[in-house]
């Protein structure tokens, strides 16, 4: 049935309610990760998986099981410029608040899945491993997991997980810290971390964390 047959058949208030529930399916966030939301926000799906669950090969991110006040800053702080990217910013933009809050809410449940990345993680007294569970005390470097939970987890709305996460993308956030174009964590811990980090201790703590598996951080024992 067309449109014009729907509002045709049906009485007014009937023909209002219709298409006020038309509008919210199609603006719903399941409805804005699979196709987008019709005035500037391109589909997520496009970049982060149909499950949510990233693209290592071209380092999209997973968003799938993260926590949904986390997504949500980050959707804010691409919007407001906090966060530079030629990529979400636009997208971020085109959400409007309700938008954003709704569709890290959306990723937020979604399931994680148990796989890691693949990839050589080495052994525990790898230099990535080192970083990862220990850090480097001489510069005032802690391990990764002191923040960031048991295996990388995540915790809370302030140390997103980085485990199963790709290893590019790691690697292109610890830079962006480091050249300070991304300039959005809790007390600037991210950046001052990051400024200790050589391009090969970045490259292996990334490769550590693709490697471990993506679970939730209640799941982690």
């Amino acid at each position: 049935m067309s449109n014009r047959t729907l509002s045709a058949a049906m009485p007014c208030g009937a023909v209002l309610l219709a298409w006020a529930g038309i509008a919210a399916a199609a603006t719903a966030p399941s409805a804005i990760a699979a196709q987008g939301n019709g005035h500037g926000a391109m589909a997520c799906q496009g970049c982060h998986g149909a499950d949510g669950r990233g693209q290592a090969g071209s380092a999209f991110p997973r968003l799938a099981g993260l926590d949904a006040h986390y997504l949500q800053a980050q959707l804010d702080a691409f919007a407001s410029g906090t966060r530079d990217n030629p990529v979400m910013q636009p997208i971020a933009k085109a959400l409007d608040d309700d938008e954003r809050a709704e569709i890290a809410m959306y990723y937020a449940q979604l399931p994680t899945g148990a796989g890691a990345v693949p990839g050589k993680a080495g052994a525990g007294d790898a230099p990535g491993a080192r970083l990862a569970l220990q850090g480097r005390w001489s510069q005032q470097v802690p391990g990764c997991v002191q923040c960031h939970g048991p295996g990388g987890v995540g915790v809370g709305s302030g140390f997103p997980p980085l485990a199963g996460q790709p290893a590019a993308y790691l690697s292109a956030q610890l830079h962006a810290w480091k050249q300070g174009t991304r300039r959005n964590d809790p007390l600037q811990l991210m950046q001052h971390i990051s400024s200790a980090l050589s391009d090969a201790d970045i490259q292996a703590v990334s490769a550590w964390f693709a490697a471990q598996p993506a679970r939730l951080p209640e799941t982690a024992r």
